[in-house]
Order: C-alpha cells, then sequence, then structure tokens
C-alpha cells in the first residue's frame, strides 16, 4: 500500500514537466489525482492516461489559477469526482525575463497573477474542502526567492512572496491540521528551460559545475520531494522551505 493511499490531490499545472511528475509520482504513491490545466488539454489526458495505465485514478480539470471562478469550479468538480481533498500541490506558474528599464504592467501582472494570486485563490478554496483529518499544502517555489537572478526580478519576488505566503497561511491553518511548505527546485531539466536554449548552454554548464552531485535535478526529483511533504511522514513538518537542488545555491 503506497503512503498515500485514499487520499486526493490537485496538482495545478500538471500537463507537462514538474506538475506531471508530481501527478505521476503522488498517483504512484496511492492517491487519486486531479491534473489541473490552464490550456494544454492533450499533455493533461497524457498524463491521466499514463496514471490509469499503471492503475492509478485521474481526472484532467481546465482552471486557470488567476480566474476565481475557475479555482472555484476546479474545487468542486474534485469533490463531485473523489469526494474529498487531502492535498494541494500550487504548481501552475509562469516566468520570464524582466530586465530593468524593460519591465511592464503587462508582464508584471501576468507573473504575480498566475504566481502569487493564483496560490491565494487555490489555499483559500481548498482550505473550505479540507476534511476533519487536516491535509497537506505544498507550494512550488524556487531557489531564485533568495538568490539574485539578474534580468528575473519580477519571477525571483513572485517566488519571494510565496515563501511569505506559506509561513503566513501555516500559521492561519495549523489548527485545523493543514501543512502549508514550499519546496524549492533548482534547475531542473523540463521543457521549458529547453526551450530558451539552457540547455547545452555555458550557464547549464556553469550551474552543474556549482551543483555538488554534478547534474541538473529530474522533474522525478521534485516530484518525490513533493511526495514526501504530502505525506503523514512530514506531519511535524509545516511552515518550511525545503530546498531541492542538489547542492546548488548559486
Amino acid at each position: 500500500m503506497g503512503r498515500l493511499e485514499g487520499k486526493t490531490a490537485i496538482v495545478t499545472g500538471a500537463s507537462k514537466g514538474i506538475g506531471a511528475a508530481i501527478a505521476k509520482e503522488l498517483a504512484a504513491q496511492g492517491a487519486q489525482v486531479v491534473v489541473n490545466y490552464a490550456s494544454s488539454s492533450r499533455g493533461a489526458d497524457d498524463v491521466v492516461a499514463a496514471i490509469t495505465t499503471d492503475g492509478g485514478q485521474a481526472v484532467a480539470v481546465q482552471a486557470s489559477v488567476a480566474n476565481g471562478e475557475d479555482v472555484k469550479r476546479l474545487l468542486a468538480e474534485t469533490i463531485s469526482v473523489f469526494g474529498r481533498l487531502d492535498i494541494l500541490v500550487n504548481n501552475a506558474a509562469v516566468y520570464g525575463p524582466t530586465p530593468l528599464g524593460t519591465i511592464t504592467i503587462d508582464e508584471f501582472r501576468r507573473q504575480f497573477d498566475i504566481n502569487v494570486l493564483g496560490v491565494i485563490q487555490t489555499i483559500q478554496e481548498a482550505a473550505r474542502h479540507f476534511g476533519p483529518s487536516g491535509g497537506s499544502i505544498v507550494n512550488i517555489g524556487s531557489i531564485d526567492s533568495i538568490r539574485a537572478v539578474p534580468g528575473m526580478a519580477v519571477y525571483s519576488a513572485t517566488k519571494g512572496a510565496l515563501d511569505c505566503l506559506t509561513r503566513a497561511f501555516a500559521a492561519e491553518l495549523g489548527s485545523r491540521g493543514i501543512r502549508v511548505n514550499t519546496l524549492a527546485p533548482g534547475g531542473t531539466h523540463t521543457e521549458g528551460i529547453e526551450s530558451v536554449g539552457f540547455i547545452g548552454s555555458p550557464s547549464e554548464k556553469d550551474m552543474i559545475g556549482k551543483t555538488p552531485l554534478g547534474r541538473l535535478g529530474q522533474p522525478a526529483d521534485i516530484a518525490k520531494a513533493v511526495a514526501f511533504l504530502a505525506s503523514d511522514d512530514a506531519a511535524w513538518i509545516t511552515g518550511d522551505r525545503m530546498v531541492a537542488s542538489g547542492g546548488f545555491y548559486g
């Protein structure tokens, strides 16, 4: 029996990359999984198919976490299909370069609406649906929340805000047995960093050279750490920020 047997999890932004790996890992550990996506229905359907092929239970639900009505529908469909909520993983996020002098209101709002407001809305709505036994919320942050990365100030600010939300919501929800933690990945090999040309670049070589474990992370590395925080094995951990970076701190 998996350590998440009988539990229901929502993973936002789970149609690819780290989110997809988290959804698959939680299902492998026994959870029923809601695979949330904003636009990539094909990717989400592929994740659901992979989970069900392996004997797990999963459904795909479209919702933009930046849209409050979408978030309410996401939670309502979760309860309708699986009857409960035990785990929320806030993985949905966007990023993009914002060098000083080029930062626009539209780009600021795009990143903060999804990375910060989206987390607030999902936690606020999920808090209404956790049962008397409590649950676990895992926010996917970044080592960039405390690392100076030129040209990425807005993204780093969103992840710094996420660290603050984790601590505040952990304090608010602790009396209900709901734990809230951040998992902060380091450099991880995903479709996203492939698309911006990071793989094979001098920056990648520099990062690997500064990483004690000598490689980039893989989505599965992050997923296993999330599964731990989501499980009862982490029952005494809340309001914390766990780093999964292979020892890289920049």
